[in-house]
């Protein structure tokens, strides 16, 4: 499995419809509602073999209200 975070921008007003879709999935390891320019941070794990932009737009950027996703891959935990 492969670890990646994904910055989340929501359509005003629709953060918590974008986040109760999300858990509805079951995809997720954690969701945070965060400060900043972005309204949510999403933890998943991407399955071995499986194209990650393709997950992430098939499983993540397809909910409505997201306006935008930004996506760090990661590498090794400490």
């Amino acid at each position: 499995m492969r670890c990646v975070f994904v910055n989340i921008r929501c359509k005003p007003g629709t953060s918590y419809k974008v986040a109760e879709e999300i858990a509805l999935r079951e995809i997720h390891s954690e969701l945070y509602s965060v400060s900043g320019p972005v309204d949510l941070l999403l933890k998943l794990y991407i399955p071995e073999g499986e194209d990650v932009g393709h997950f992430i737009n098939e499983n993540v950027a397809v909910i409505e209200g997201i306006e935008r996703t930004e996506t760090t891959l990661t590498f090794k935990a400490f």
